[in-house]
């Protein structure tokens, strides 16, 4: 059995790419997408027709709804090859206003739905600000399901299990880089693979909150360097990760066994964690790594989605 048939064994796999041809070959059960990948694709000979197909049936609209109609086109052929769900994302720039956020929210589903796909196969993907997780909360309630993204820290989590969300994406492999950049010529890679990696361990901790404390919000790690973080998490509600690395992980045959396990979670002796408002933004200001990595997370997937605004004014 090769590692990505054993990955299965003990979570839902999921792919994450805007490059849906790539799909087949890996049978995930979900896939995720966001700005920049979108970005990346539309900008292949194979997915280019997409984009100026949406251009030119909806021109004279608002560029930003010409925009959603061009992420949902993707979600709808990726659920087209999938059996489950797709996150499709709110643009970033809306990451500090939870009405705007809220009105995008519905507007995707409803696009998704005037395309016959059922409202339980879409997550919305929204950045885990807290007035996103306070949108996400109220989509929520309405019966619109979330994907709580550009997550690094504990208090970010906690604040996501308290609005009910229905998933959150803990960024594995951007804390990694965060804390390698900072030991520079003292990083032992080595040393730090594995269950020593400080990506890795955000994970655990947080999935580990979650089932002692009975918390139903899924955790998939997301944002993966190497195939020794995904392994490391086997066990985990979901993992996404990017093609080369399912290519990797088809390609190898050594051992994969379960590292996290809810039954060991809920024999742990852990404190109760609450945030408001004010504890949840000094918390996650407290956390140099989490408040550096969501600020520059929201800046980049914002100038993807303005690349992607120009790309559509030039096929326009």
């Amino acid at each position: 059995m090769n590692q990505l048939d054993a990955l299965k064994q003990f979570t839902t796999v999921v792919a994450d790419t805007g490059d849906f041809r790539q799909l087949g070959a890996f049978q995930p059960q979900d896939a995720t997408t966001n700005p920049s990948l979108i970005l990346k694709a539309v900008q292949k000979p194979d997915y280019a027709p997409l984009l100026t197909e949406a251009v030119s049936r909806w021109r004279g609209r608002p560029l930003d709804e010409v925009m959603d109609r061009l992420i949902v086109r993707f979600g709808c052929e990726i659920l087209s090859l999938i059996p489950g769900r797709v996150s499709t994302e709110v643009d970033a720039r809306l990451s500090f206003d939870t009405e705007a956020t809220i009105a995008r929210g519905e507007r995707i589903i409803e696009l998704y739905q005037a395309e016959g796909i059922p409202t339980d196969r879409v997550l919305i993907k929204i950045a885990s600000t807290w007035e996103g997780i306070e949108a996400a909360r109220r989509l929520e309630a309405r019966g619109i399901h979330t994907n709580l993204t550009l997550l690094f820290s504990f208090a970010q989590a906690v604040a996501c299990g308290q609005a009910r969300v229905k998933l959150i994406s803990p960024f594995v492999g951007r804390i990694y880089d965060w804390y390698k950049k900072q030991a520079g010529a003292s990083w032992d890679e080595a040393a730090m693979a594995g269950a020593n990696d400080p990506g890795v361990q955000s994970v655990r901790q947080i999935y580990q909150h979650y089932k002692h404390f009975g918390i139903a919000t899924e955790v998939m790690g997301a944002s993966f360097r190497n195939v020794g973080q995904i392994v490391a998490l086997a066990g985990c509600d979901l993992l996404t990760i990017a093609p080369d690395l399912l290519a990797q992980l088809a390609q190898s045959e050594l051992p994969v066994q379960r590292a996290l396990d809810p039954e060991a979670a809920r024999g742990l002796e852990l404190p109760a964690v609450n945030y408001d408002e004010p504890g949840f933004r000094y918390a996650l200001n407290a956390d140099a790594m989490a408040t550096e990595k969501l600020a520059e997370g929201i800046r980049a997937f914002a100038a993807d989605a303005a690349k992607l605004e120009q790309l559509m004014q030039a096929a326009g």
